[in-house]
């Protein structure tokens, strides 16, 4: 085939901290394909092609953006942050795994990108610093039951967790249920961090603890994280050593 389909992330916000090798991807392309405000933000020119589509419609448009790319096209599909972090190119492979067997000789790339975890603990230091993950809290794709599990796991082992997708106006309460559950497991004074917008000149950084942590803060803009035993502050900054108390 003589298309290819390339997945990049516009990173948290500012243009400044898209890769290069992004920027590369998207000036090649002849189709750009993605959720519309991702899409805003890149410029286009007049000989490409602009597909946008709404958010919850991820399956669908990899299914477009490899349709395009098996007719001869350069596709680039734009996610937000990194799109290999709960973003496109996992959907763009679920397509092409349930897909025309054509697509699996296309020329597939993934570009990496600055995820919204990592761009939120620069905004306060380093509270990655030790052993973390991330956890998105949508039921969207998996249930309820199961991000209970992997809070659970994650807080007996003390990892720092990074929430990702922590509130919508669908599902307001979640955010505050999983505070709860990690109350029963983690010490009150677990620092609890809602970065808002991180890596944008909108960023807003509420430091505060788990016993006093409100879920009502936070919506789909902001990423949380919550510390581990060992995570601490120095002055305004807040880290996690990298080694064992």
């Amino acid at each position: 085939m003589s298309g290819s389909l390339v997945v990049v992330g516009t990173g948290p916000g500012r243009p400044e901290l898209m890769t290069p090798a992004s920027l590369a991807a998207i000036e090649r392309a002849t189709d750009l394909v993605g959720y519309g405000p991702y899409l805003d933000r890149v410029t286009l020119r007049a000989d490409q092609c602009r597909h946008a589509s709404d958010n919850r419609v991820e399956l669908e448009r990899a299914r477009q953006a490899l349709s395009l790319a098996a007719s001869g096209r350069h596709v680039a599909v734009v996610s937000g942050g990194d799109p290999g972090v709960f973003a496109m190119a996992a959907a763009i492979f679920e397509a092409v795994e349930s897909g025309d067997p054509a697509w699996r000789a296309l020329d597939i790339r993934v570009e990496p990108g600055v995820t919204a975890m990592l761009a939120a603990a620069a905004e306060v230091g380093a509270p990655l610093g030790g052993d973390f993950c991330a956890i998105s809290l949508s039921d969207n794709l998996k249930s309820w039951a199961t991000i209970e599990r992997r809070l659970t796991a994650a807080a007996r082992a003390d990892f720092v967790i990074a929430l990702y997708n922590p509130a919508s106006k669908a599902r307001p309460h979640q955010l505050g249920q999983a505070f709860d559950l990690l109350r029963t497991i983690k010490s009150d004074e677990t620092p609890v961090l809602f970065v808002r917008a991180a890596g944008s000149a909108e960023a807003k950084v509420v430091a505060t603890t788990l016993a006093a942590a409100d879920g009502a803060l936070a919506d789909m803009r902001t990423l949380v994280i919550i510390g581990a035993s060992t995570t601490r502050s120095v002055g305004r900054w807040i880290y996690t050593p990298r080694r064992e108390a």
